[in-house]
Parts: C-alpha cells; sequence; structure tokens
C-alpha cells in the first residue's frame, strides 16, 4: 500500500499537462475497478442462495470477506463523486453548470441540456445515495444473517434459510436495474455524447468475472497456507468454471457493443470506439485479448482448472486485463488527448488500492470462523466431488 502511494506521488509529478484532472482519473478508475470486484462477489454469492446451490457453502466466507470491502470501496468512489460535483475536476462534463446556460455559447451543450431532467446533481445523488446505500445495507445483512445461522439448528435453521432465500429474490431484482443505473451514472456519462443500450451488462459482466476471479485465487491462496481443508479440486474447478464461462458472457457482450456500433457507422456512436482504437489500440486490443482469448486458450481443459499455481497465474493475468478494462473506459473520456498511455500514476493507484483491498479482506476473514458451522447444504458441499 505504502509503495503503490509513493508511486502514485511519483506519478503526480511527472509530465501532464493537467495533474489534477489526471490524479483524480487515475484514483476513480482505480477506486470503481475494486468497488466491482466486491460488488460482483456480492452479486455471484447471492445468486447461489436463490439457485440454492450446495457446493459454494464451504467457500461462502471468502465471498462474505470480498464483499465486506463494499462500504470502504464506497467512500473512495463517492470521494471523487463529490469532487467532480463540487468543481474541483471535470471528468464528468455534465456537471459544469455553464453547459447548461444557453447565455454562454462557449460552453452550452445543447446534448447535455436536453438530457438534464435525468444528468441533473440532485437526481444524480439521489440515484448514487440509494444505489450505495442498497448494496451495503444487502452485504452487511447477508453477513449478519450467515454468522446467525451458526449458532442455529433444525427448524430454526430451515426458517433462516429460507429468511435468505427471499432476501436474496428481493437483491437480484434490485441489482438488475441498479448495476445498470451505476453504469450509465458514473462510466457512461463521463463520455456524455455517447450511448450504448448493452453498456450496463457490459460493465456487469467484467465486475461479476473479477469478482470469481478474485475469489478462487484467495481460497487457493488460504488453502496454500493449510486453512479450509474440506475444499478440495473439485470446488477448485467449479470456481475456474465461472471464471472461464462469465469471460465468455463479458467477451459476448463487449464484441456485441462494439460491432452494434462500429457497422451502424453513426458518428455520435462509433466515435468513441474510433478516439480508443486511434490513440490506444494496444489498451483497447491487448485487454480485449487478455480476457477473451487467454480464458479460451488456458481454462479450456479440466486439468487446468484443478492445478493450483496454474489457475493462480492465469486469474492473476485475466485480474489485470480487466483493470485495464476499466482503465480504458475511464480515462480517454476523462482526460482526452492528454491520456497517452498507462503510466507510474495509475499503476501506484492501483498498488495503493491492492493493497488496502487485502488489508480489509483479510481482516474480514478473520472475524468469523472460515468455514460454515450449520447450513441445509453444508454436507452437500463437503461431500462435493465431479
Amino acid at each position: 500500500m505504502i509503495i503503490g502511494l509513493v508511486m502514485a506521488v511519483i506519478g503526480f509529478t511527472g509530465d501532464h499537462t493537467d495533474h489534477k484532472q489526471y490524479t483524480w482519473a487515475a484514483f476513480y478508475a482505480n477506486a470503481l475497478f475494486f468497488f466491482f470486484i466486491a460488488l460482483g462477489t456480492l452479486f455471484f454469492y447471492v445468486v447461489n442462495h436463490v439457485t440454492e446451490t450446495g457446493w459454494t457453502i464451504l467457500v461462502k466466507r471468502v465471498y462474505e470477506a470480498i464483499a465486506a470491502y463494499l462500504p470502504w470501496g464506497a467512500l473512495a468512489v463517492l470521494l471523487v463523486l463529490v469532487a467532480g460535483s463540487a468543481g474541483l475536476h471535470h471528468i464528468w462534463p455534465w456537471m459544469d453548470t455553464r453547459t447548461l446556460d444557453t447565455a454562454d455559447p462557449l460552453h452550452y451543450d445543447a446534448h447535455i441540456a436536453l438530457l438534464s431532467p435525468y444528468l441533473n446533481k440532485p437526481f444524480f445523488w439521489i440515484r448514487t445515495i440509494l444505489i450505495m446505500a442498497t448494496f451495503i445495507f444487502f452485504a452487511r445483512w447477508f453477513r449478519a444473517h450467515s454468522l446467525r445461522m451458526d449458532q442455529e439448528t433444525g427448524e430454526a435453521l430451515i426458517r433462516s434459510h429460507w429468511k435468505n432465500y427471499r432476501r436474496s429474490v428481493v437483491f437480484i431484482l434490485l441489482f438488475a436495474f441498479f448495476s445498470s443505473v451505476l453504469a450509465w451514472d458514473w462510466i457512461m456519462s463521463i463520455d456524455v455524447h455517447w450511448k450504448s443500450a448493452l453498456f450496463g451488462w457490459y460493465v456487469f459482466g467484467g465486475m461479476w468475472v473479477s469478482g470469481m476471479i478474485t475469489a478462487v485465487i484467495l481460497v487457493l491462496y488460504l488453502k496454500g497456507k493449510g486453512y479450509l481443508p474440506q475444499v478440495n479440486s473439485s470446488h477448485i474447478q467449479d470456481m475456474g468454471k465461472w471464471v472461464f464461462a462469465v469471460s465468455f458472457l463479458w467477451s459476448y457482450l463487449y464484441f456485441e457493443q462494439f460491432l452494434l456500433i462500429w457497422y451502424s457507422n453513426i458518428p455520435e456512436e462509433s466515435s468513441y470506439y474510433m478516439v480508443r482504437i486511434a490513440h490506444h489500440p494496444w489498451l483497447i486490443w491487448g485487454m480485449f485479448f487478455i480476457n477473451f482469448a487467454l480464458p479460451m486458450v488456458l481454462l479450456m481443459s479440466r486439468d487446468s482448472k484443478r492445478t493450483p499455481r496454474y489457475l493462480i497465474g492465469v486469474g492473476v493475468l485475466i485480474f489485470i486485463g480487466h483493470w485495464l478494462d476499466t482503465v480504458q473506459m475511464i480515462m480517454p473520456g476523462s482526460l482526452g488527448p492528454h491520456f497517452e498511455h498507462i503510466g507510474i500514476l495509475e499503476v501506484g493507484f492501483f498498488v495503493a488500492f491492492l493493497g488496502i483491498f487485502i488489508r480489509l479482506v483479510l481482516s474480514a476473514l478473520a472475524k468469523a470462523p472460515l468455514t460454515v458451522v450449520a447450513h441445509p447444504f453444508l454436507e452437500e458441499s463437503v461431500h462435493h466431488h465431479i
């Protein structure tokens, strides 16, 4: 963490046209990436409740610990949003009130004015606070309820299980809507003249696979340290299957969005990709290769998903690939021509956030038993073999 902060300070003193804007954008890209990891993990954790999946019970504490980062990640994201609303940076052009002033032809933007019933600060903050409060509430409730279930047996345990199920259904319904809204508000509105109906799904795919990768790496790390002895190769293989499968979901959504926009050739739509392909081809094609081709080739076989060191190595590469995806969503739109390449500032903030993330997740793991004590599907998970 300290190394990352030192790197960020060195990066801030580098040769940037707008140090303040560059710093805020780099900070935001990393804050959002780790927030999405926690949110994607929470989503998968809750999906297992709704589908009544048994094999994940032995590793559910890992999902809970990653999701415990949500409140802290939300604070980091909120810091950037508040700063933008206060005019300390201009990541979101529509937050500049001059864009709505018809008496100021230099800054007035007719398109932003058209969107102002939705993209205005009061309504934006209502949506943001509602979304963050909802996700944090559910993350904390599921964690607390899971710990309470460890103290229950018999009929009380069954009732708690069904209560968990009902809350999970509500969460999934809210998540389906809120995950798209936050993608529109926090990311797509950076490039305010650009729209994509698939963008919310594409962002969702990225956060889901990032959460799955983080979970499997953490489980393998804990097993390497002698913890989670009942977790076997079948559990690891199933977690690897999810990384493999969701990587294809993300790839499909990304490429479908690209093809629809590129071949329609509408200037307002295709400009998003034209800027990135013309000025950052290594970034946009490099991250697509990592996030699509590497999982397809390296995680195809059964053994690849059962070999810990191999799976960790591939997972780290895909993890970096989705960090690059987040960077390419934020930096070009925030900085325009001033963003030339990923530098020490972005990497510094990445290392700093990674250190904070690891510290908070491990702290959450230490606060409860690593293995669930009581659950209707515990025996199914213990004897899981494929």
